[in-house]
């Protein structure tokens, strides 16, 4: 793999990042006690292997399609558009896929690695409660044991998640120390894997964590981008002028964003958690407040007080609630091929309801920040301009959220 650093004005082919150490720049690597040194390797070796095994590919294609429910459709938000008065707006519905996002494109990945390595047991963390239940759909698809790590906060705030999981089989521990949030579940996820790498695989939920997790849930989700592209050249006769999605840990909108990182005609928008106020623990975004350090075995952007401890974050949003963001994304940001912003909580709630009422689509609130962000721009672009947002996941499980905040 090649090692050239990504600049200002060099734009990498897809497929040349992470290098041979897993490293995204200067980002990335592997930060891990050295218990889990030989699983993580083990990994490696595995995933290299699989993605050059014809039959593993076509398992994984089958189930994409006869499963999950690929391709998503890229939707065309006319009403949407007009209302807004400036560019097309098309959606790419990952929505729409088994379990309610684009979370099921990894596990499946994931989960027949698993079975390659001979793991009878899969464990994981969830914050909003999608990657917990696709991980828990396939680990009963696969008839593997399953166990999976979620803060009481989320479990509260996501709680028909919850029981979704457990009807799948899986058994949900609740974390209840730090902030009792995603971050807390990884740092519980971590210790189980610790102590049980004999026979459990850490289904990891996005591009975080040590060297391959970064590389290979990005290419779990890369079938995001591609079907985008060829969709929008299909419909509208040219590729998108902006794409959009949500950035928590960022496996959505890599997907969206990686194989078209070489068409700088693109510009690609990352949307972060903005939460209450851009003061520190009042929100997630890294990129407005953060700064490089280690976090859950990847050296990225997190967020850190003057003593460089983990800050406390805030969103409404339960997946998009975490102190850092992937390795990859930490790299385009530097590079500055991607942009990051914000949006509020608030900017998020009125988002989903504008989508809701002019499409009749409910959007995760994840989703929605995205949206909002989409909201505030297009009517600034001519009407000829295309606009793609990633539509990662479906608002059931914030109906809740949606209620209490008001905004019926």
């Amino acid at each position: 793999m090649s090692s050239t650093p990504l600049t200002a004005g060099t734009h990498r082919v897809p497929g040349k990042w992470p290098n041979a150490n897993g490293r995204f720049g200067e980002f990335g690597g592997r930060f891990v006690p050295e218990t889990l040194m030989g699983p993580v390797e083990q990994l490696e070796r595995a995933y290299e292997q699989a993605r050059c095994d014809a039959n593993f590919q076509a398992e994984l294609k089958r189930l994409l399609k006869d499963f999950a429910g690929r391709p998503t459709p890229l939707y065309h938000a006319r009403r949407l558009s007009a209302r807004l008065g400036g560019a097309q707006i098309f959606l790419k519905r990952e929505d729409l896929l088994h379990t309610g996002a684009h979370k099921i494109n990894n596990c499946l990945g994931q989960g027949l690695l698993a079975q390659r390595m001979g793991k009878a047991r899969l464990i994981a963390e969830t914050g909003a409660g999608q990657h917990g239940v696709a991980t828990a759909t396939v680990a009963a698809l696969l008839g593997l044991e399953c166990c999976v790590y979620m803060g009481e906060e989320d479990m509260t705030r996501q709680a028909p998640n919850v029981f979704r999981m457990r009807l799948l089989g899986a058994q949900v521990i609740p974390v209840s120390s730090g902030s009792k949030t995603l971050k807390d579940a990884i740092n519980e996820g971590m210790r189980d894997w610790v102590t049980n790498v004999g026979n459990t695989h850490y289904l990891m939920g996005s591009v975080l964590g040590p060297h391959p997790y970064p590389m290979m849930v990005r290419d779990f989700h890369r079938v995001i981008g591609q079907e985008a592209r060829g969709q929008v050249l299909e419909l509208a006769g040219r590729l998108p002028d902006y794409l959009f999605a949500c950035v928590g840990g960022g496996s959505n909108s890599i997907g969206l964003f990686y194989d078209f990182i070489p068409d700088r005609e693109v510009k690609m928008v990352g949307v972060e958690a903005g939460g209450r106020s851009l003061r520190l623990g009042d929100h997630a975004a890294r990129f407005a407040g953060g700064k490089p350090g280690v976090l859950h075995g990847t050296y990225t952007y997190v967020l850190q007080n003057e003593d460089g401890l983990i800050a406390a974050t805030h969103s409404i949003s339960a997946g998009l609630d975490y102190p850092a963001v992937g390795p990859e994304h930490a790299l385009l940001h530097q590079s500055g091929r991607v942009e990051y912003t914000q949006a509020s909580d608030a900017e998020a709630l009125e988002a989903a309801r504008e989508l809701s009422r002019t499409e009749g689509i409910i959007p995760a609130l994840e989703s929605a920040h995205a949206l909002a962000e989409v909201i505030r721009r297009a009517s600034t672009l001519s009407r000829e301009a295309i606009i793609l947002v990633n539509l990662s996941g479906r608002g059931d499980k914030d109906l809740g959220i949606f209620q209490s905040a008001g905004i019926l």
